[in-house]
């Protein structure tokens, strides 16, 4: 799907570009048209949308196929937003004591002194243009840019939660404790992300926010934790009956499902299992919903103990399954007169299911190939739904906690069938070292030459220790940017290839920040980000040009052949 544009008269679309097999990029012509093309998209959604992103001067709308997205394009070129109009969402007062580390220089740089810069900052009604890197973190646009300031050259390793910041033409409240290199001017106690409200983020994309000076805030005491407070958690906690007791978790084992679709707009993304081909194929063979989560685990390693009889089913990276019954666990098969009580051993294999019975014990070996498996209990893994997921989204904090030894994790009733499924073949991992992902070019691919391109699909990138489910980050030979300057801030999603100014390509993951700031110059095909995901630390990709979807405007001459690279 090549990038379609239409004259800047016609339509405030300005032009439409692919992102990937299922998202297109809409670029406008100012936030106005930005926030009244996300009021028309929520308010009437084209058919097959899943998501809607605004940012600075994109809107980035997700499908729920390639053809789909493909349709979006001629769809959003159509829209004629020039008489329409949106309308305002709340107002927000949010009170401020500005005394923030920055201030003094915030001042200096304005010309306007410490208290130009608070009247400046409360002096006008700023609105909430999009999501940040975090739930509950909103891009704020003032009436004026009176109050333009760069980024801090050296970024901090900790902002603390509730910090008023500055950045570029825009204000935000930090709502977590995180880093960052925004500007700090003051801090609030307002909640700015509560998942007890119906609406999460205190001030979400569209509504209005004025802040205040005070000398002080007035906050609301947490009660302290006491034996009464231990009780009353102790209550809550489920009494679990029948499920699993985590022995130990191995690397790093976490509960995940299809994800939470539909919140990027609140800076919350969709996280889910990495590879979903795999999650689908365990649930199935257990006889479990298709959405029903399962644990994620990573370089084998994780041992769970049966409470009650259990049925399992484990897929994704192919391994040694053992399990074992405990010496005091009685064998059903045994005659009752058989003396030997010794501990039992016993194999059994990849996407079937099996009896795990009380007591016993279920090992999962390191992968002979690939990264990622997914054990499935029938009935589904019991955790509390946040925003309509029980999967742990690592970057934003959403979700159960990584599994620890000693937990209990119960046995739901997610269920779609009273029988199980027959036993499954496995897909074929890449026994070479070296995983061929296609790619399709953009949004941003010119931002690079036809030298950089070229190299990005002729060398081998590893992946390296410092890839999390966030983002596989790769190391091979830099790739370098054709222009100068610094891309504003758009809508980002799982498969992207962004290039930071070193050069060196991060593939993101499930939980990526919603919006980024760096070019993304391809991404990858929507179908083979399970087989990414099953790329292990060490491990090699090589990218090609995707068949069907074109090659980047300034490769077409030069090598017209690499899309039909086998």
């Amino acid at each position: 799907m090549e990038t379609v544009s239409k004259p800047a008269a016609a339509a405030r679309v300005l032009a439409v570009r692919p992102v990937g097999t299922t998202a297109v990029l809409a670029e406008l012509s100012g936030l106005h048209d930005v926030l009244a093309l996300q009021a028309l998209l929520l308010e009437q959604p084209l058919p097959g949308q899943v998501d809607v992103l605004a940012a600075a001067e994109t809107v980035m709308v997700k499908a729920d196929s390639p053809a789909a997205a493909r349709r979006m394009a001629a769809r959003l070129l159509e829209m004629d937003l020039t008489v329409r109009s949106h309308a305002e969402g709340k107002l927000v007062l949010i009170e401020t004591v500005y005394d923030g580390d920055d201030l003094a220089e915030v001042g200096r740089l304005t010309g306007l002194g410490v208290d130009g810069v608070i009247a400046a900052h409360t002096g006008q009604v700023w609105t909430v243009a999009f999501g940040g890197f975090a739930p509950g973190f909103s891009y704020m646009v003032g009436a004026n840019q009176v109050l333009e300031v760069p980024r801090r050259s050296s970024p901090r390793t900790a902002v603390p939660a509730g910090s008023v910041a500055l950045a570029g033409n825009y204000s935000a409240v930090y709502p977590r404790k995180s880093p960052g290199g925004w500007q700090l001017i003051g801090r609030t106690a307002a909640p700015m992300w509560d998942l007890g409200r119906e609406q999460p983020a205190l001030a979400a994309p569209g509504d209005r926010v004025q802040f205040r000076a005070v000398r002080e805030l007035i906050e609301v005491a947490q009660p302290q934790a006491g034996a009464a407070d231990s009780e009353a958690s102790a209550a809550q906690e489920p009494d679990v009956r029948s499920g699993l007791r985590i022995l130990s978790p191995g690397l790093q084992s976490l509960i995940q499902d299809l994800g939470r679709p539909g919140h990027a707009g609140l800076g919350v993304s969709s996280a889910g299992a990495l590879d979903r081909s795999s999650l689908r194929r365990a649930n199935r063979i257990v006889g479990n919903d298709p959405s029903a989560a399962v644990v994620e685990s990573v370089a084998g390693g994780l041992r769970v103990q049966a409470v009650g009889d259990q049925v399992l089913a484990v897929a994704g990276a192919p391994s040694a399954l053992t399990v074992v019954t405990p010496s005091d666990v009685p064998d059903s098969d045994a005659p009752e007169d058989e003396g030997d009580q010794s501990e039992r051993v016993r194999e059994v294999p990849m996407a079937t299911a099996f009896a795990l019975l009380d007591g016993e014990i279920l090992t999962i070996g390191a992968p002979e190939l690939g990264f990622r498996s997914y054990l499935a209990i029938r009935g589904g893994a019991a955790a509390d739904a946040v925003l309509g997921s029980r999967s742990t989204d690592t970057m934003s904090g959403i979700g159960p906690a990584q599994l620890a030894a000693g937990q209990l994790l119960g046995a739901g009733a997610a269920t779609s069938s009273n029988v199980v499924g027959n036993p499954e073949l496995q897909p074929d991992f890449p026994d070479t070292g070296v995983t061929v992902l296609d790619i399709v070019p953009g949004p941003r691919d010119d931002w690079f030459d036809a030298a950089a391109l070229e190299s990005l699909c002729a060398q081998e990138w590893a992946v390296t220790p410092r890839s999390n489910r966030v983002g596989m980050r790769l190391d091979g030979e830099p790739l370098r940017r054709s222009r100068d300057g610094e891309l504003p801030s758009e809508g980002t999603m799982a498969g992207a290839l962004q290039i930071p100014p070193e050069g060196q390509p991060v593939l993101f993951l499930a939980d990526h920040p919603i919006t980024g700031g760096y070019p993304v110059i391809a991404v990858v095909v929507d179908h083979q980000l399970d087989l990414a995901a099953q790329v292990p630390i060490g491990g090699f990709i090589r990218f090609r040009w995707a068949p069907g979807y074109g090659l980047p405007t300034s490769l077409t001459d030069s090598a017209p052949d690499i899309s039909q690279t086998k």
